[in-house]
């Protein structure tokens, strides 16, 4: 199993474990090297067959030993985990703690936890563009911890149901992306958004308004979706 799947269920880091135990080998330690190690250099106490049950998937790393695992294997504790979706997450990949992260965007530590921690971000454009340096998000990822991924969604579906000339500027100021190229995408999201009805309005073939709306719906609900996948902003 090379990825716990219990991370969300237990608060814990996505621990990719394939990647511990190769990264081990590759050093030649055993469990009992890596637990002596985390002990020596961290003071953290742990048994050998903790070390082999991370290692097969039984059971995962919390922070602090997730961050002491990395230093007795000699990699950055991004290599042990799997692809980061929170922005927990994305911190834990560059080894960060919240005050040094909160610090380096200029932010109140406990603001920041509290956004971590599923809050709502209360920063400023300055810190978003620090945050998105500092933890190297993609674009989508940004939006979404800045909390205007809900009005992207709703510029979009302006854009896909009337007119979608009148969205590329308020569109541009959340999705920093050359005019052009939002034009043809939201132009093509348009496009397909007024295919779809059409074409399960089609009386002839038995279609009716009720399909028709859902089908359009269900295009909306997805139109963040589609809109990353047309600009090439897909969330690692």
């Amino acid at each position: 199993m090379p990825v716990n799947t219990h991370a969300g269920e237990t608060g814990r880091p996505p621990f990719d474990a394939a990647a511990a135990r190769r990264l081990r080998e590759a050093l030649g330690m055993t469990p009992a090297h890596v637990a002596y190690g985390i002990a020596a250099a961290f003071g953290i106490r742990i048994a050998p067959e903790t070390v082999a049950s991370w290692e097969r998937g039984e059971s995962s790393p919390t922070e602090a030993e997730l961050t002491a695992l990395a230093g007795a294997l000699w990699c950055a504790p991004g290599e042990l985990l799997g692809a980061p979706g929170t922005l927990r997450e994305y911190r834990l990949a560059l080894g960060l703690a919240p005050a040094d992260l909160a610090l380096r965007i200029g932010m109140d530590a406990g603001a920041y936890e509290r956004l971590e921690a599923g809050g709502t971000w209360r920063g400023n454009d300055r810190q978003a563009a620090a945050l998105a340096e500092v933890l190297r998000l993609p674009l989508p990822a940004l939006l979404r911890f800045t909390g205007r991924d809900g009005k992207l969604a709703e510029l979009l579906t302006s854009a896909a149901t009337t007119r979608w000339q009148a969205c590329v500027r308020p569109v541009g100021k959340l999705v920093p992306l050359p005019k052009q190229q939002l034009q043809d995408v939201l132009q093509d999201l348009h496009g397909e958004y007024q295919r779809t009805m059409a074409a399960t309005l089609h009386w002839g073939d038995g279609g009716s308004a009720e399909e028709s709306g859902r089908a359009g719906r269900a295009f909306l609900d997805d139109i963040v979706a589609e809109f990353w996948a047309r600009a090439g902003g897909q969330e690692r």
